[in-house]
């Protein structure tokens, strides 16, 4: 394991497009929520932070998949994410994208590797 990876789960804890596991990061000093979840056979981490406005995406715990299992959904206010980018794809959120996270699967496991600043 590199320095300042964290284990989140195990592969098979994450089933496609289906619950979003929730874990929490540190973002400008402070601890923040964030996801991972599994689609089109890879996995993607988020910060569970809507970009139009600061509030978490799932109406319930991990539920943050449109109904067909193909986009992320903002639950209070409709801003839609593509699962496997976090780009914005209409809604509120303008062009404004999820905060991505540097996600890594191997050996069965799922690891957090950082924030993407760019």
């Amino acid at each position: 394991m590199a320095d300042g990876e964290r284990l989140i789960c195990t592969a098979d804890a994450l089933l496609e497009a289906g619950k979003a596991l929730r874990f929490e990061v540190e973002y400008f000093g402070q601890a923040a929520p964030a996801f991972v979840v599994r689609f089109d056979g890879g996995v993607y981490g988020y910060l569970n932070r809507c970009s139009h406005v600061a509030m978490e995406l799932d109406w319930r715990e991990g539920e943050v998949f449109d109904a067909e299992g193909r986009d992320l959904i903002c639950s209070t206010h409709g801003a839609i994410y593509a699962a496997d980018s976090g780009k914005c794809l209409g809604g509120p959120c303008g062009k404004t994208p999820l905060v991505s996270l540097r996600m890594a699967e191997r050996d069965g496991k799922v690891y957090f590797e950082g924030i993407n600043d760019g």
